[in-house]
């Protein structure tokens, strides 16, 4: 995600001072560590990787930010007025328990601020071209909404971003092909080969139509408020 497109989800989601932020598959937590410095919020990153959260303390001093390792579902105890995932909700086949997850751990009134790839599930065709296509489960955003409805999460704001992330896409694939040769020597010809055919497949998928790419924020009500 670009900066200003991080800003913008978060201040729709409402996050600034006093605002309790749970950040899942953060990462080293560069959005994390930016929403914080500029918006100001008590944050929890939580990643499965221990080394990206070195990485992620080493880079949050003086920001209210801790973090811990921890694999998402479950989601760590307490409540939050913010729960957030960015670019990771692919990677979860069964959505509708990770929903109930975040959905019992926001306050009521918080708010689940995430991005969607939206589109069909892949065919075997696409998985078979896609390197870790364990990781991508696809999801249309009807289906979304109503697994959203059914965890007690209603939508208040959405917005698509396909075009800056086919942008985005395309980038990346150009200065990877510019790097190829160092980029092999740290880690190696197929390596650098399915992270090219990834990076071609999801500017493909985006200029063609076939994903598209949505921001979204959705809110727990009080119970008397859900339908």
């Amino acid at each position: 995600m670009r900066a200003g497109e991080i800003l913008s989800l978060a201040r729709h989601a409402g996050v600034g001072p006093g605002v309790s932020v749970l950040d899942l598959c953060c990462g080293v937590a560069g959005p994390g560590r930016f929403i914080t410095r500029q918006l100001g919020c008590t944050y929890l990153g939580v990643d499965g990787s221990a080394s990206a959260l070195d990485i992620a303390r080493e880079r949050a001093t003086g920001l209210d930010c801790r973090f811990e390792v921890w694999d998402v579902p479950p989601l760590p105890s307490g409540r939050f007025d913010v729960v957030m995932l960015l670019d990771t909700i692919l990677a979860f086949p069964d959505k509708e328990e990770l929903l109930r997850h975040i959905s019992g751990a926001l306050t009521t009134g918080g708010r689940f601020a995430f991005t969607l790839e939206e589109g069909d599930p892949l065919t075997l065709g696409e998985r078979a071209e896609m390197p870790d296509a364990d990781t991508v489960w696809l999801v249309s955003l009807p289906e979304m909404l109503s697994m959203l409805n059914d965890a007690g999460l209603s939508v208040r704001w959405h917005t698509e971003c396909t075009r800056s992330h086919r942008a985005t896409a395309e980038s990346l694939t150009k200065a990877y092909e510019a790097e190829a040769a160092s980029i092999t020597a740290e880690v190696g010809e197929r390596a650098l080969d399915e992270l090219l055919a990834a990076h071609r497949l999801w500017a493909d998928w985006f200029r063609e139509g076939r994903v598209r790419k949505f921001a979204l924020v959705a809110e727990k009500p009080p119970p008397s408020t859900r339908h």
